[in-house]
């Protein structure tokens, strides 16, 4: 493999062919009009663009992207995350135009993108699931039979959804049919297939994903957990690894239990096991995601490898250079996902013009970045700018490392959720280790950052004060 077409854009664009640079692998970019000047573009050997700013019209046009990867003779196509990365149909056109796709086959794609096929693809693995129906439902008479035999509360979640789409928690029997009707609607607008399925809601519920990749000579491994419980709208912004509540015989079985779901699909490549972890450390198979995670760097921080070599690798018919009994963990990883969002107004996006856009530096810490300064945030795209990873010999460290970070991470123009990291970073149920997947809801409000703000002006203040006094006495001493 002597050059690949990344099919995506920003700061993972970037991290994929800053290890295909590592590898003598020349790299494409791919950009829409509106990325024309886009740090991704200048950093690739060759750039084409693909379409008009909406990604419907650039970064989801498949086929486009296809036919430039074949006039420009690429070898391979990296998805990336996001967009085309779990698109069964675009893996399977990119294989049969002769080149190879740097993820899992088509049906494994296939299979795990829908939650229905993936529990019953598992299913023969003996991997626990969480007690609920493993069929498609659309009658709300028959779900509400169902629901009251699983027992309230229960969750209905769509079939084909992601991103906490077509995702409802129904506490009472009196709000089940409403909810239902909800879910439905919702999953048709967003997916095109109203299909839900019930299980039971897990309480006080942790959110650990175990990192696998397999290769095409049967091995798979497994590179450790994550640990992705902060999160708002069902959506990851804070992750750690290693997660601080697992014991090294839990570790192993949810480690043996993911590389079981990898087998049951023939999986190929990175991708991602997630499970859901009650209150007595019981694990419960979630889905898989097929690609490489946002928070992959985590997994590399503590584990040693560069995931995205043996994504090319494996590839490339390559064996992993290793076995399990190899792999071991060393250190402690964070990452603050950094969005532009205003953390102080329900993380909604924060569209503008970075005036002032410079990245924190020194030993443990690590930005994946897309952006630089004087650029404006694109309105088409996912809000995020970097990922902020920092590691360190213990926890401890790397939570005091990322606070450092964030203090010398310097943004105006547009809001961030670097505050909110640091509000994260700096509460005493995170630093304790003793928290799920509400703390943003348990904890969380735009008034606690105001009131940091608030504190530490007065703060400042205070000692601008003391100062001004030392420096009047110094001045009225008399001379001698």
């Amino acid at each position: 493999m002597k050059k690949i077409l990344v099919a995506n854009r920003g700061e993972i664009a970037i991290r994929v062919m800053q290890t295909a640079k590592k590898m003598g692998i020349r790299t494409v970019a791919v950009f829409s009009e509106v990325d024309r000047n886009a740090p991704h573009v200048r950093f690739a050997d060759e750039a084409v663009c693909i379409g008009e700013a909406p990604s419907n019209k650039s970064y989801l046009v498949g086929d486009k992207i296809i036919q430039e990867a074949l006039r420009l003779r690429v070898d391979g196509i990296h998805p990336g995350y996001g967009f085309l990365s779990e698109n069964a149909d675009f893996a399977e056109t990119v294989e049969k135009n002769g080149l190879t796709f740097i993820g899992p086959k088509s049906k494994a794609i296939r299979i795990m993108g829908s939650k229905l096929a993936a529990k019953e693809a598992v299913k023969a693995y003996d991997i626990p699931m969480v007690p609920g129906v493993d069929e498609a439902i659309t009658d709300v008479n028959e779900a509400k039979t169902i629901a009251d035999k699983i027992g309230y509360p229960i969750l209905i979640k769509a079939s084909a959804g992601g991103g906490g789409k077509g995702m409802r928690i129904v506490e009472k029997k009196k709000d089940f049919e409403s909810q239902m009707k909800r879910a439905i609607s919702e999953a048709t607008s967003a997916f095109g297939d109203g299909s839900v399925f019930i299980e039971k809601y897990v309480t006080s519920p942790r959110h650990i994903e175990i990192q696998v990749m397999a290769d095409t000579h049967g091995n798979v491994l497994h590179f450790f957990e994550r640990e992705c419980s902060i999160q708002r709208r069902h959506q990851k912004v804070v992750e750690e690894a290693p997660s601080s509540i697992l014991t090294p015989e839990l570790r192993e079985a949810m480690g043996i239990a993911a590389t079981k779901v990898a087998k049951s699909c023939d999986y190929i490549g990175a991708g991602t096991v997630e499970f859901l972890m009650d209150a007595d450390l019981n694990f419960y198979f979630l889905e898989m995601n097929t690609r490489l995670q946002v928070e992959h760097p985590v997994t590399e921080m503590i584990s040693g490898v560069d995931l995205v070599e043996l994504q090319i690798n494996v590839a490339r018919g390559e064996a992993l250079p290793f076995k399990q009994e190899d792999l071991s963990i060393k250190g402690h990883a964070m990452e603050l996902r950094v969005y532009a969002e205003d953390p102080l107004n329900d993380f909604l996006p924060s569209v503008g013009n970075l005036e002032t856009y410079q990245l924190p530096e020194g030993e443990g810490v690590r930005v994946d970045n897309g952006f630089e300064e004087g650029m404006d945030i694109p309105i088409y795209y996912d809000p995020m700018l970097s990922k902020l990873i920092t590691y360190g010999k213990t926890r401890e460290e790397s939570i005091e490392l990322m606070l450092k970070a964030i203090q010398n991470y310097k943004v105006k123009g547009v809001q961030t959720t670097l505050p909110f990291g640091a509000f994260v970073m700096e509460h005493e149920a995170f630093r304790s280790g003793n928290f799920d997947t509400h703390f943003v809801k348990d904890y969380y409000s735009p008034e606690a950052i105001h009131q940091k703000h608030t504190q530490e002006a007065e703060i400042a203040a205070l000692i601008a004060l003391r100062q001004y006094l030392k420096d009047q006495k110094t001045l009225q001493l008399p001379l001698n």
